[in-house]
């Protein structure tokens, strides 16, 4: 069934969800720099935290499709708009993390950097952060298609799901136990948007029914916190077979395996649920609300900014935080340092004209 009414109206419980997601997005970068690779522990907590670029696809394919849905727009007018927002970020972000890195070990010329620098911009690879902004705009091209499917399909979105997650699996599956099978593309895995198409048919079916999907949510929030607490049991429990099967740390708690992909579901639905308690207590024009909305606005600037800071931190002063602070209390020290300077520096950025650049958020001057 789909959602009846013909006005679009902005959805608070997914606020909290991007805002949730974007919090544990800094916690596996921090924790994957200030751990060391043989770290059980702390590699064992990543593979909690690594669902976060499932949930960000599906939520994604949400907004789009239920943007689309409630208020068509002609493609001459949506992929403008939206490519802006993220393309004009991508570039500049890339831009900046090359020539960053060039200073810190300068090779050649910055000249000479263009060429690579065009590699970066085609693989996503300028940072390892930006293949989240390539495969947004994979996305945002095949919005089309993902509407056909999801109108087409009407009925039958179950087995959609289904077969979408099966596949899902397998590729993912391949890429953990079987690399051999997948060698010719394994180097561009994170990157292609078949890696994550489980996800976005998930977040565009939920699109559509979004009015009895949220009204479940509000009424199964005891079930989805025992769904939640059984999957982060199952995800250690593999992170361990999977040491067991002799695979190291990093390779074991790795992004793209069944059991995230598996994971990342009740994630999604527990931040949701999150959202919907938010939302039905929400007073719109309080102090909290402010402070919601705030962050949901700021938190594209925050992703594209934060692994810079996590840089500057780690080398400055010629690596004196990880000299001086010790494993594992080096990761939550950076973690609050991250997100204190972070969020600093994109209220400055969003208040001058290269705003839209550099947190894909136009900006608007202020008496």
């Amino acid at each position: 069934m789909r959602a009846e009414s013909p006005r679009r109206k902005h959805l608070y419980e997914v606020d909290i969800l991007r805002i949730l997601t974007f919090v544990c997005v800094i916690a596996v970068h921090v924790v994957s720099h200030a751990a060391s690779s043989g770290d059980v522990g702390q590699n064992g907590f990543l593979i909690l935290v690594h669902f976060t670029r499932e949930v960000f696809f599906a939520l994604t394919a949400f907004v789009l499709v239920y943007s689309f849905l409630l208020r068509p727009r002609p493609l001459a007018e949506f992929w403008p708009r939206r490519f802006l927002l993220v393309a004009l970020p991508y570039v500049t972000w890339s831009a900046i993390y090359v020539v960053a890195d060039w200073l810190h070990d300068p090779q050649g010329t910055l000249l000479s950097l263009l060429p690579a620098f065009w590699r970066d911009l085609y693989t996503g690879s300028a940072w390892y952060h930006l293949y989240f902004l390539l495969v947004t705009m994979q996305v945002y091209l095949l919005l089309p298609v993902i509407v056909r499917l999801v109108r087409a399909t009407r009925g039958h979105h179950r087995l959609v799901l289904g077969i979408a997650l099966a596949v899902e699996l397998v590729i993912v599956g391949s890429y953990q136990y079987f690399p051999a099978l997948t060698a010719s593309f394994n180097h561009y895995s994170r990157i292609e948007f078949w890696s994550y198409g489980f996800l976005i048919v998930a977040g565009a079916i939920a699109a559509d029914h979004v009015g009895p999907f949220l009204a479940w949510v509000r009424g199964s929030r005891g079930l989805i916190g025992i769904i939640t607490a059984v999957g982060a049991a199952v995800s250690l429990a593999v992170y361990a077979i999977n040491l067991g099967l002799g695979q190291s740390p990093v390779k074991a708690s790795t992004a793209l395996q069944p059991v995230v992909i598996v994971w990342s579901i009740p994630v999604a639905l527990a931040f949701l649920a999150i959202g919907t308690a938010w939302a039905d207590r929400r007073v719109a024009g309080s102090r909290t609300a402010r402070l919601v909305d705030t962050a949901s606005d700021r938190s594209f600037g925050i992703f594209l900014a934060h692994p810079f800071l996590i840089w500057v931190l780690l080398l400055a002063f010629d690596g004196w935080l990880p000299r001086m602070i010790p494993s594992p209390w080096l990761s939550v020290v950076l973690y609050v340092l991250v997100v204190v300077g972070t969020v600093l520096l994109v209220e400055i950025l969003r208040r001058t004209p290269l705003s839209l650049a550099l947190t894909g958020r136009p900006f608007r001057s202020r008496r």
